[in-house]
């Protein structure tokens, strides 16, 4: 039976420019990471529809963009960042409300901050929304943007547990952004006279930001939604598809092709994990790492399809190169687990990255098996090829590049990764 299509009606708060436009600078400065070689756009680049191109990005310790990323070899990463970076499309709509793959950041009126984490309430108090706070989580990740252990004072703060304080690696970026004169200049336009520039003043500007750059609403389905407008004959024939016999639109609900829940779906595990660094397991359990319920192993946030075949590659971590390999992996979840060929991964080269520890170890594959929610479904090559022209329809070309698009210099003086 099929499914009713979703309205294009989703609605987004309002934006500061001046906010906006000191976060498009903020967001395109290394001046944020520990040793001043990493920014957001790092990860998060309109080069790469506001992804990286990667099935893991590597951070502190390597330059360059995409599969242009290198290592130093004088600075190698201590390891790969644990998961994909997702795409920034829309997160300026007022649904999107849970961020991360695992959800570990959840807006929750009943809190004082109105924001929920297993993290503790002191890390999202002052944030102005939970796209706020996300954005500026990843400073505090040694893989992402704080750097080793004794790399720089941001990196020795992090691992010493000197996070929020007066001391602390979020005080620490503040009082270098401060320090620029620009910053500080523009900072107190908008705050007033003398403002101290804090660590929320930072991360608000930078999620007004992304929230203006990248909305990305009127893809040809979006306009066949409002206008009636008509999609070429493939991708209506995958729309029926997707909405009626392959059932997509189960998880992938809405406008934006997300019901913004946790679905456990047999992906195959590579990479470092998300275990703590003194374990030697490479497990990434997913929302049971926010939760604690053992129900919730190994789910994770159903992504966006919003401009899907332009952030290959697909899945929590990257495992699946095209569309058609992660639709195909859906028909069979498990079975695509245990067949899974990992020469279609997209990373850069990292010495001694046992990137492939969960994949050949037993208990692991029975364990993600064993959580999987899909049963096996059948779809022919024809069908599959329809989907996809479908997935292609939602893609908001206009919206990829930015509204501002990248800046030439930034206030530090670092350089700009084009």
């Amino acid at each position: 039976m099929a499914s009713p299509l979703p309205e294009a009606n989703a609605t987004y708060a309002p934006v500061d420019m001046a906010q906006v436009r000191l976060g498009q600078l903020l967001f395109y400065d290394p001046i944020l990471s520990g040793s001043k070689t990493v920014a957001c756009a790092t990860c998060h680049h309109p080069k790469h529809a506001t992804a990286d191109g990667l099935s893991l990005g590597l951070g502190d310790g390597a330059h360059g963009l995409g599969l242009e990323r290198v290592i130093d070899p004088e600075n190698l990463p201590e390891q790969r960042v644990p998961r994909n970076a997702p795409a920034l499309f829309n997160l300026g709509a007022h649904e999107f409300t849970t961020m991360f793959h695992d959800g570990r950041l959840e807006a929750d009126p009943t809190r004082p901050s109105g924001i929920r984490t297993p993290l503790g309430a002191e890390m999202v108090q002052g944030f102005a929304s939970v796209l706020s706070a996300q954005s500026m989580f990843p400073v505090l990740s040694p893989d992402e943007m704080a750097g080793h252990y004794t790399e720089n004072d941001v990196a020795r703060a992090v691992r010493q547990g000197f996070l929020t304080g007066e001391n602390g690696a979020w005080a620490l970026i503040s009082a270098r952004v401060a320090a620029i004169a620009e910053y500080q200049s523009a900072f107190e336009q908008i705050n007033g006279p003398g403002h101290r520039v804090t660590f929320t003043d930072i991360s608000d500007v930078i999620a007004e930001f992304i929230a203006f750059e990248w909305r990305a609403d009127n893809s040809p389905f979006d306009q066949y939604l409002r206008n009636g407008n008509t999609l070429p004959k493939a991708a209506h024939l995958g729309m029926e598809l997707f909405y009626g016999k392959a059932q997509c639109s189960g998880c992938h609900a809405g406008q934006f092709q997300t019901d913004h829940n946790f679905h456990a779906i047999a992906l195959p595990q590579i990479g470092p994990g998300k275990s703590a660094r003194f374990e030697t397991h490479a497990r990434d359990e997913g929302r049971l790492r926010v939760t604690g319920n053992p129900a919730d192993a190994y789910k994770f946030r159903t992504p966006s399809l919003r401009n899907v075949a332009q952030t290959a590659p697909y899945g929590h971590n990257g495992t699946y190169g095209t569309l058609k390999a992660i639709i195909r992996h859906h028909l069979d979840p498990v079975a695509s687990l245990k067949a899974y060929d990992v020469t279609q991964l997209v990373l850069p080269n990292l010495p001694n990255s046992q990137d492939f520890r969960a994949t050949r170890d037993p208990y692991q594959q029975a364990a993600i098996a064993a959580a999987n929610e899909l049963p096996p479904s059948d779809m022919s090559e024809t069908e599959i090829t329809q989907i996809v022209a479908f997935l292609n329809a939602l893609s908001d070309t206009a919206s990829l590049s930015g509204q501002l698009g990248v800046p030439r210099s930034v206030p530090s003086g670092l350089p700009v990764d084009q």
